[in-house]
């Protein structure tokens, strides 16, 4: 008898390959009614069917898919994102370096012009010196040739002074003066 099951089970081998129990839809009024919380139980779901192999490959694959095309994704990102950073950096040292170049230009303008002022107002002072000492010329000049008499002097200019030394020699007796003025130069 176990030999003619077999030679059954060899003919017709849909019979008995089948699952021993087959589900009935959930939206059937014959399934019975279970809540969430009963039909997500552990033991519930040890009574679940297993998937069969070929569902099991297919979810294995869209889920590599999945996984590459998220990699991918990932990848591009960073990629652009690299690129974007790069060229912010780029920008950011333009933009330092232009505002040093500016800085730069300006500084030296200002040490130009400070440079300048310092010239003209020295130079004022040493032409107003010099604009004393021919007019004190010409009067010693002027003086000695009207008195008869003999002016001698030197003068001397320093940075904060002018020295004056001048000797009159009249018919009476020598008269020496001797003056120091000082300059108001700033320093």
């Amino acid at each position: 008898m176990p030999e003619e099951k077999q030679a059954k089970k060899m003919d017709n081998p849909t019979e008995d390959n089948e699952p021993q129990h087959k589900e009935k839809p959930a939206n059937s009024p014959a399934a019975p009614q279970t809540s969430k919380k009963e039909a997500e139980s552990p033991e519930n779901l040890k009574k679940l069917p297993e998937k069969d192999p070929v569902t099991k490959i297919q979810a294995w694959w869209r889920g590599t898919l999945v996984r590459r095309a998220l990699l991918h994704a990932a990848l591009r990102a960073w990629i652009i994102q690299g690129w974007w950073r790069l060229i912010l950096s780029r920008l950011l040292e333009k933009r330092r370096q232009a505002t040093l170049e500016n800085f730069s230009r300006e500084e030296w303008a200002v040490v130009r012009l400070q440079s300048w002022a310092r010239m003209w107002r020295i130079r004022r002072r040493y032409c107003q010196v010099l604009n004393a000492a021919r007019i004190i010329q010409a009067y010693w000049r002027c003086h000695s040739c009207t008195s008869r008499g003999l002016i001698k002097g030197h003068y001397r200019v320093t940075a904060s002074q002018l020295h004056l030394e001048l000797e009159i020699l009249l018919g009476s007796g020598p008269c020496i003066v001797t003056e120091c003025i000082p300059l108001p130069i700033k320093q």
